[in-house]
């Protein structure tokens, strides 16, 4: 299971590289010095909010910069959208996902980090399921998505119940996919994050088996870029970790009010939001040697369970220092 589990990442990621490279068109990208590329997905709230108010467009207009918004399903096509050159900046994903990028050979720079949210990501079995603790779930049928953070919370949540991964089995499905499978019970416990978690608990009745917490799981989110755009466009990235730094320092001072903003912007209500942002720190700063030391961590753990092909060195991806 774990060799056809990174076949099939790796495949994955190739894949989305062709088609990137094929959506170009042969055409020459944008000039990195002028349209700053950004791609986000759905939980994404510090960009979607900054998207929304316009607020980038504006902090880079007197550098000449304009922006334009990618949107994807998922972290890994986001930073194959970086490695191939059709995004210059990833929006915020979860820690194994720069992982599968870096042994799949893609050439990243950490950019920024959220510090740890643990409770925003939990597995989760409906209320009225017979399983009551993580070790009743050997045997059992567990969804998640591919190389996300609640791979490695279900991974490490299971070890220490005394369960190893390959003694469940294991379902890979993206947000959408998951709630449909868990509502008509086709899985066992489901694995996820917000704001996807949120909106379960806000219409399922649900019980948390293990949330990041239980599991001494932190929970970071990584923003990344090209290592080329890091070098050659300091002054912009400077400004984009400022603006994500102000919006996530807001987030937390009004949660009301960012969460009745961001509600049509993601197509959820804003109580819904409003639990989810609860959970997340949203407290963006540079990515230091605690981020680095856990991200090893989680590599070594992946590369012990067989799910990625070779020990990886994590200090081979760019650090940004900011700018100088």
């Amino acid at each position: 299971m774990a060799r056809g589990f990174w076949n099939s990442a790796a495949a994955a990621f190739a894949m989305i590289a062709t088609l990137l490279l094929a959506s170009l068109g042969g055409r020459p990208a944008l000039a990195a010095e002028e349209v700053l590329r950004i791609g986000y997905q759905k939980s994404s709230s510090l960009l979607i909010l900054l998207k929304g108010q316009g607020a980038l467009e504006k902090a880079l207009a007197p550098l000449g910069v304009k922006v334009a918004w990618h949107e994807f399903s998922s972290g890994l096509p986001l930073l194959e959208g970086v490695n191939v050159g059709s995004i210059d900046l990833s929006a915020d994903v979860a820690e194994p996902v720069p992982l599968f990028a870096q042994a799949a050979n893609a050439k990243l720079t950490y950019l920024a980090q959220e510090k740890p949210s643990p409770t925003g990501q939990a597995i989760v079995v409906r209320k009225d399921s017979p399983i009551k603790t993580l070790a009743d779930l050997k045997g059992k049928k567990i969804g998640f998505a591919k190389a996300a953070g609640v791979h490695y919370l279900t991974l490490q949540a299971l070890e220490k119940a005394g369960v190893k991964l390959k003694e469940t089995e294991i379902v890979y499905l993206q947000p959408a996919d998951g709630r449909v499978a868990f509502e008509r019970g086709a899985i066992d416990a489901w694995a996820i994050w917000d704001p996807f978690l949120a909106a379960l608990q806000k219409s399922v009745e649900v019980r948390v088996l293990a949330d990041g917490g239980a599991a001494d799981v932190s929970y970071r989110r990584f923003y990344l870029t090209s290592t080329k755009y890091a070098l050659n466009r300091p002054d912009v990235l400077n400004i984009v970790v400022d603006e994500l730094r102000k919006a996530g320092e807001w987030v937390k001072a009004r949660p009301k009010e960012a969460a009745e903003r961001l509600a049509p912007l993601v197509g959820l209500d804003a109580a819904t939001l409003e639990l989810a942002n609860s959970r997340r720190s949203y407290a963006v700063a540079l990515v230091d040697e605690d981020a680095l030391a856990e991200q090893q961590k989680i590599s070594d753990a992946f590369t012990e369970a067989q799910l990625l092909p070779r020990r990886l060195d994590v200090r081979g991806n760019d650090v940004w220092k900011g700018a100088r």
